[in-house]
């Protein structure tokens, strides 16, 4: 008799949480040929796909879906049951803060692999702006944080880079506009300082006619077609546009979102918490 091995069972989840066996691959630190010949595998041992090509990436299959949530139960059950009986167990409390704009694409992510890992560990999770994170870093308010800078400190870990650009509604063009309009971030940032810099360079006039706290809010007047923004290129889609050859804008600073800690000597649960959040980015990164 065949049995589902659960490091297959491992390769499986990532290829579909991934919906790419090249990012699988990264997740579980294999090469794509091994990871691919894993599913090839496990197909085998099932009788049948458990992925289906989709435009340039994979889906579930009907298999695959019955399979994934059996798979993700049964790793996670041997995670815990691993923690509970090692000698090594770690516990506490940790404090972890992460822009509300990333967060709300991986913070489940984060918090998953590491509480199937660490269930002991107590997580007390911030969901913000980020601008006052090094502050808070600073007065310990902090175990750890995600935070966007334009240029590191020895310190900060970067995990992921994002050139940013100005862009417009793919439906609108702001070439015949005299007084170009513009949306902003309306908190002091270097988000906002690097756009107004770049608008005053251009040496044209412009009016602020949107402003907001988030990246989401921009992205939506952007979208909306009332303003041009600044903002990462990972954000960018099909209706959206780069225009700063257009509009005669220069280039801006790229974004980095870094990690860092207080300057304190490592735990083992802020070591435990940034191995989780290393691989949650490394994907996208």
């Amino acid at each position: 008799m065949q049995n589902l091995d659960s490091d297959l069972l491992r390769t499986f989840i990532a290829v579909a949480e991934s919906g790419s066996v090249t990012e699988g691959a990264v997740r579980i630190h294999r090469s794509q040929s091994a990871t691919s010949l894993q599913v090839k595998r496990l197909e085998t041992i099932l009788g049948q796909p458990v992925f289906e090509r989709h435009g340039r990436g994979i889906v579930l299959s009907d298999t695959g879906h019955r399979l994934l949530p059996v798979a993700q139960e049964v790793t996670a059950r041997l995670d815990a049951a691993l923690q509970d009986m090692s000698q090594n167990t770690i516990a506490g409390k940790l404090r972890l803060a992460i822009p509300d704009d990333h967060g709300r694409a991986k913070l489940s992510e984060i918090i998953a692999a590491f509480s199937r890992l660490h269930p002991r560990v107590e997580l007390e999770v911030t969901c913000a702006l980020s601008t006052g994170f090094p502050e808070a870093l600073e007065k310990g308010l902090f175990d750890l944080a995600i935070y966007e800078v334009e240029q590191p400190g020895n310190h900060e870990e970067i995990l992921f880079e994002d050139p940013t650009c100005w862009v417009a509604s793919a439906a609108r063009d702001f070439q015949t506009e005299e007084n170009l309009p513009v949306a902003l971030f309306d908190h002091a940032c270097w988000w906002r300082d690097s756009a107004i810099n770049s608008l005053n360079s251009r040496g044209k006039p412009y009016r602020v006619v949107y402003s907001s706290q988030s990246v989401s809010g921009v992205i939506a007047a952007v979208e909306a077609g009332i303003a041009v923004g600044m903002l990462g290129r990972s954000s960018l889609h099909s209706g959206l546009s780069v225009v700063n050859n257009k509009l005669g804008l220069p280039t801006t600073p790229g974004s980095k979102l870094v990690m860092a800690g207080p300057d304190l000597q490592e735990t083992e649960t802020r070591e435990a918490m940034r191995a989780a959040i290393r691989s949650a980015f490394r994907v996208m990164a």
